[in-house]
């Protein structure tokens, strides 16, 4: 069984170490409901034993269908959520013991992961003014100054995402979606984190303000030496900001591969399914391979492989024994495939 190996033997330019990340959550019905009707406890299983490195300076992005994980991934590195089992590890320390421990510990780990969420509408608060919203991460971590100098820092922060430093009095009503989102970067990059958690940060956008946002987003991480952890469906959106793309499927990473090797040669069948569903200029006119046959259930996954039910493929080892993240040469790259069909 391949496993990613413990931090202490891992590259030390990966600023972000998971190791057999996993959460569960329990979704049974009320405890009086199971008495009566003799039925036992129900566990979801959302993320199932997914490993990775993110270097200093790069992107990660995961992608997948609806409900496979990526958003559970994304808040157990934040702190968000306690994993059930594995290791984060972030530059060298144990991410979840700080998480976990004394509020000075977690308080300063927090300063350096920031996350930027999917819903610019949802995620400021509407009863405060820009200046305030910008300026809460600052207050929190005890940076910035005084108030006249931490009102100066708020005024830089909104002019470096594309925004006037007189925008700090207006209220988030009165602001576009884009630029609402602008907004959840200043306040993101505001502590200068090292890590910026990204859910699905441009779904949510007009597809020529997503193109903003993405480049925005690029000039940060090159002026600031960001690494970010990008979490989309888009693929066309992937491919233009990751350095390196892990698929996931129900809960599990089935892919994980350097950018220009997943997209020129894709070696499971689900990643080639997505990319199959892409349309292009060179394609027009051409029907497209639609993504096959449904999701499967969560609470009652496939044996084996969970993909084999929508898998040309599949065969009896596949419906009954489950792969395991292995490497395999593809060109000049090495990839990390759950694939019992792959060469």
């Amino acid at each position: 069984m391949t496993r990613t190996p413990p931090a202490q033997e891992q590259d030390t330019s990966a600023l972000v170490c998971a190791v057999d990340l996993t959460k569960r959550f329990e979704v049974s019905a009320p405890w009086l409901d199971r008495v009566l009707s003799g039925r036992p406890r129900q566990w979801l299983q959302a993320v199932d034993g997914v490993s990775f490195e993110i270097e200093r300076g790069r992107t990660l992005a995961l992608v997948g269908e609806s409900g496979c994980g990526k958003s559970t991934v994304a808040r157990l590195l934040v702190g968000l959520y306690e994993a059930t089992r594995g290791r984060l590890v972030f530059d060298g320390q144990d991410a979840q013991a700080a998480y976990a421990g004394p509020p000075d510990a977690a308080r300063a780990l927090r300063r350096r992961i920031q996350m930027i969420f999917q819903d610019p509408y949802a995620s400021l608060n509407p009863r405060w003014r820009v200046e305030d919203i910008v300026a809460e991460p600052l207050r929190v971590h005890g940076l910035g100054g005084d108030d006249v100098q931490r009102r100066e820092q708020v005024g830089a922060l909104l002019t470096s995402v594309g925004l006037a430093a007189a925008d700090g009095v207006k209220y988030p009503h009165q602001f576009s979606g884009g630029q609402r989102q602008r907004i959840s970067i200043a306040r993101a990059i505001a502590t200068a984190p090292d890590f910026l958690v990204c859910d699905e940060p441009t779904s949510a956008l007009d597809v020529s303000v997503q193109a903003q946002v993405l480049n925005l987003m690029k000039d940060l991480q090159r002026a600031r030496g960001l690494t970010y952890l990008f979490i989309s469906h888009n693929l066309a959106v992937v491919r233009h900001v990751s350095d390196t793309v892990g698929v996931m499927y129900l809960g599990r990473l089935v892919e994980l591969a350097p950018r220009d090797a997943l997209f020129e040669d894709p070696r499971h069948p689900y990643t080639r399914m997505l990319l199959a569903a892409i349309p292009t200029l060179h394609d027009t006119g051409r029907a497209r391979t639609p993504v096959l046959g449904e999701v499967p259930n969560p609470l009652n996954p496939p044996s084996g492989c969970t993909f084999h039910p929508r898998c040309p493929q599949a065969d009896a080892r596949c419906r009954s024994e489950r792969p395991e993240l292995r490497p395999v040469t593809s060109g000049r790259a090495t990839i990390r495939i759950a694939c019992h069909q792959a060469a």
